[in-house]
């Protein structure tokens, strides 16, 4: 969608009371995605880069490359990228598994990549995003609708979303930070399509809506549902 210029002000009489309406310019602003290869961040990628500067930031691909479960590998990140609007995470790793299987490595999988990797990159954010900038992580439906197998994944998202609404309440500057939690991708049926069985996917294309709205609205703490 293009860039709005409408600049002025409306008088409008309400119920016999005036008010005024000011219309401004929508901001391009400078965003970056990290997991941008993946089905989601691709995506939200395109969604954003047709009216923003989108930086696309993979493991191994991407205009940038980082390990998220490496603090100094994203504070590298952000140093080489500079001061930024946005920051958005569709990136993590999980471990799907009977529970008896589970020991303290294979819960790890989780809980140092898409749960402390995400955390790793809101705290850095806040020292390079621009004042009233953003920050979106992504959780997912299975921190309130747990399945079998996926212990790891309700654990790791239960805290992803926990950790964003206690965060809101601290950040700086006028700083925001929400969460996505979609249910399963329609376009990821092949794969885990028999973890979730009874579940009705959501298309990318929905999802990538709820980042727009974290990224343009003012909402903060907030978790975006995609069910």
């Amino acid at each position: 969608m293009a860039n709005v210029d409408i600049i002025g002000i409306t008088r409008m009489a309400v119920g016999g009371s005036a008010f005024q309406s000011t219309n401004h310019q929508e901001k391009n602003m400078k965003i970056i995605v990290i997991g941008a290869t993946g089905t989601i961040g691709r995506a939200v990628s395109e969604q954003l880069a047709a009216s923003h500067e989108v930086i696309r930031v993979g493991h191994s691909g991407g205009q940038y490359q980082v390990d998220i479960a490496d603090p100094a590998s994203v504070e590298a990140l952000f140093g080489k990228i500079g001061p930024v609007d946005a920051v958005v995470v569709t990136a993590g790793n999980l471990h799907f598994a009977p529970l008896a299987e589970f020991d303290a490595e294979k819960m790890n999988v989780g809980l140092q990549h898409k749960l402390m990797g995400q955390v790793n990159v809101a705290l850095a954010a806040q020292r390079h995003l621009n004042d009233g900038g953003s920050i979106t992580l992504t959780s997912g439906i299975v921190s309130a609708e747990p399945i079998r197998y996926g212990v790891n994944a309700t654990v790791v998202n239960s805290a992803v979303d926990g950790f964003v609404q206690a965060a809101a309440i601290e950040l700086p500057r006028g700083l925001r930070i929400n969460s996505v939690s979609p249910s399963v991708l329609v376009e990821s049926m092949d794969n885990y399509g028999p973890y979730f069985q009874g579940f009705e996917p959501v298309p990318a294309s929905r999802v990538t809506q709820a980042y727009v709205r974290s990224v343009a609205g003012l909402q903060t703490g907030k978790v975006y549902q995609v069910w």
